[in-house]
């Protein structure tokens, strides 16, 4: 069974530098109906206009993972990591039992569009950690690249929970396939253009729950598209 989720039915979030899109109930958005989907907790589609950007803030005990599609963000938290993220690659911050951050686009004329999520560590009270890395162009094109998984899956960074996030990239013609084991769920989230999930076009901003699928199949779509694929227990 495949569950759309049209990108114009999200919650959000508008302030002069930030529109954010919320899949799930987030800060001042609540919906009882979409809470999150088994450990994925939430899933921020955020544009950051020129010189905006997230102030020190803190968390606990959430896997947050950051995918960046266009622009840079200054990072910076209390571990003392300072970076720059830039289009292309991914983040993942263990809050654990605690950690501060801030997110800050510098640029004063290009905006930054990401995709942030949070998922639900397999045990609280760990160790807060930190990983950026890219993740080539050639990776995702026509398949699909783990980008965050479980501790000695390969995936490019780690995230404690029995979860994984693959990143697909199509041109129309161009397929790409992932089984499901047994009991397993996915969420298929576009991140730019659209794409075709089990026979469902899926439109920017879209986001598709599956349940009781074997596999998912994906095709590209006319103007091809980028999507993210989570694997769930």
């Amino acid at each position: 069974m495949i569950t759309v989720r049209p990108a114009a039915a999200r919650g959000a979030t508008r302030l002069d530098w930030l529109d954010s899109r919320h899949s799930f109930s987030f800060a001042e958005y609540f919906d009882p109906d979409h809470m999150g989907f088994g450990p994925l907790r939430v899933i921020n589609d955020d544009r950051i206009a020129g010189g905006g950007g997230f102030g020190m803030h803190g968390h606990r005990d959430m896997e947050i993972v950051t995918w960046m599609i266009e622009g840079a963000l200054r990072h910076g938290d209390s571990l003392g990591n300072g970076s720059v993220i830039r289009a292309g690659e991914v983040q993942r911050m263990s809050a654990g039992t605690g950690i501060r951050h801030s997110e800050i686009n510098d640029s004063p004329a290009q905006s930054v569009h990401l995709l942030q999520i949070w998922i639900v560590p397999d045990t609280d009270g760990l160790q807060p950690g930190y990983e950026q890395t890219m993740v080539e162009a050639a990776a995702k094109r026509g398949r699909l690249a783990p980008v965050a998984g479980p501790p000695g899956t390969g995936a490019a960074v780690t995230i404690r929970q029995d979860a994984t996030i693959l990143a697909t990239a199509l041109e129309p013609g161009e397929t790409a396939r992932h089984a499901l084991r047994p009991r397993r769920r996915a969420w298929v989230q576009v991140a730019q253009g659209g794409m075709a999930v089990n026979g469902t076009t899926l439109g920017p901003g879209d986001g598709a729950a599956l349940e009781g699928e074997s596999a998912l199949d994906l095709a590209g779509v006319p103007g091809g598209g980028e999507a993210l694929v989570f694997d769930l227990p």
